[in-house]
């Protein structure tokens, strides 16, 4: 299994937000927003940071896919 934030990635298109938004509002650095992108691990803080900036809850920013082995 994995973590994927393709929710994240769809929510910021609907809110036609950029990721550099993202950053600014939410107080994190684009370095955190690109490990994002790659589905890395980031701090727990950092997600509530997310959150908090787009008022709502984590399971609407992430998700853990299964991986067929």
């Amino acid at each position: 299994m994995r973590i994927t934030y393709k929710k994240l990635w769809k929510m910021l298109i609907d809110r036609e937000m950029k990721k550099k938004e993202l950053a600014k509002l939410a107080g994190i650095s684009t370095t955190s927003i690109a490990k994002l992108g790659r589905n890395e691990n980031v701090n727990t803080d950092i997600l509530l940071k997310i959150c908090k900036a787009l008022k709502c809850d984590i399971s609407e920013i992430m998700e853990i896919e299964r991986i067929e082995e």
